[in-house]
């Protein structure tokens, strides 16, 4: 079996941030979230990383990572392109949105032949996530065997506005059943709280588990997403010609009701960190000057 690889989707834009925040440094030394996701993922055994940009911010990558991460990992790129959909099918007029997480990871299908973990490059998840997620790629049972690395809400919720997570129900083994996409929750003195109408609140578990959208996949789960594109294509894409989106847990959710997919979600009690709003940052750049401090994280991280 090859080795287990990174794959980072990076192509979004931030629009509630307003900007690329993919590129805004957090660190002492201008690090970026990313580096730190590359940091940990090197020592948890990553060798390999594919970073899925927009083609037209290949230059910004480069320059801001430069050579402080090639030094120590091989960085590939692969590239996001809405005009990249299967032969026969046309980009709707009007079209300007990305496919997608499912398409992102399709965008990689020509440079990944092995297990393989997706992120997302903005989101801050640990070193333990990163760990759990290599060591499981390394001893998998087959080409159902899927990884989750889940986190408490409690841990990745925002004091500057409400979040989407998805929200994770496990059976007695702790292997997923049902993942819910709640689009608008919020931290109270009372706990989580979450409304689908903006108008009746209902309360969250602390300890309830979410997906922050690392996930850990077979080789064979990149043939599922490349044959399920076309399909998400043909369904979605006649009835919501501007927005539908080809999300990765959409993939996931057909293996799984198909029965060819197991999903076992391996929860971390790390805090999440990332920038949701602009307002978010500071308490990221905090936190990342703290765990330098206590000697987590060396300072420049990559000296």
């Amino acid at each position: 079996m090859n080795k287990p690889v990174l794959i980072i989707m990076a192509a979004g834009m931030g629009s509630r941030y307003g900007g690329l925040k993919q590129m805004d440094p957090v660190g002492q030394h201008g690090e970026l979230i990313l580096d730190y996701s590359l940091y940990d993922a090197r020592r948890a055994g990553f060798e390999r990383a594919v970073i899925v940009i927009k083609k037209e911010n290949e230059a910004a990558f480069r320059e801001v990572l430069g050579d402080r991460v090639s030094r120590h990992m091989q960085i590939d790129y692969a590239y996001q392109d809405l005009l990249d959909v299967p032969q026969g099918y046309a980009i709707p007029e009007g079209r300007v949105k990305p496919w997608g997480t499912g398409h992102a990871i399709y965008a990689a299908r020509n440079l990944v032949d092995a297990p393989f973990c997706a992120i997302n490059a903005d989101d801050f998840y640990g070193y333990n996530a990163f760990k759990l997620c290599y060591d499981h790629l390394c001893s998998l049972s087959g080409d159902g065997d899927v990884t989750m690395v889940g986190y408490l809400l409690k841990n990745t919720l925002s004091e500057s506005g409400s979040v989407s997570r998805g929200v994770c129900t496990l059976d007695a083994d702790g292997h997923l059943e049902d993942l819910t996409e709640r689009t608008h929750i919020i931290p109270t003195i009372d706990g989580p709280m979450m409304t689908e109408d903006q108008h009746t609140y209902t309360r969250l578990a602390e300890d309830t588990v979410v997906s922050m959208n690392m996930w850990g996949f077979p080789a064979a789960m990149m043939a599922a997403i490349e044959e399920g594109f076309p399909r998400f294509l043909a369904e979605n894409v006649p009835q919501n010609p501007l927005k539908a989106e080809y999300y990765l847990p959409m993939v996931v959710d057909t293996q799984l009701r198909a029965g060819k997919a197991q999903v076992t979600v391996l929860t971390t009690p790390d805090k999440w960190y990332g920038v949701t709003y602009n307002a978010d940052k500071q308490a990221v750049v905090d936190a990342l000057a703290r765990m330098s401090g206590e000697g987590l994280y060396p300072a420049p991280l990559w000296d």
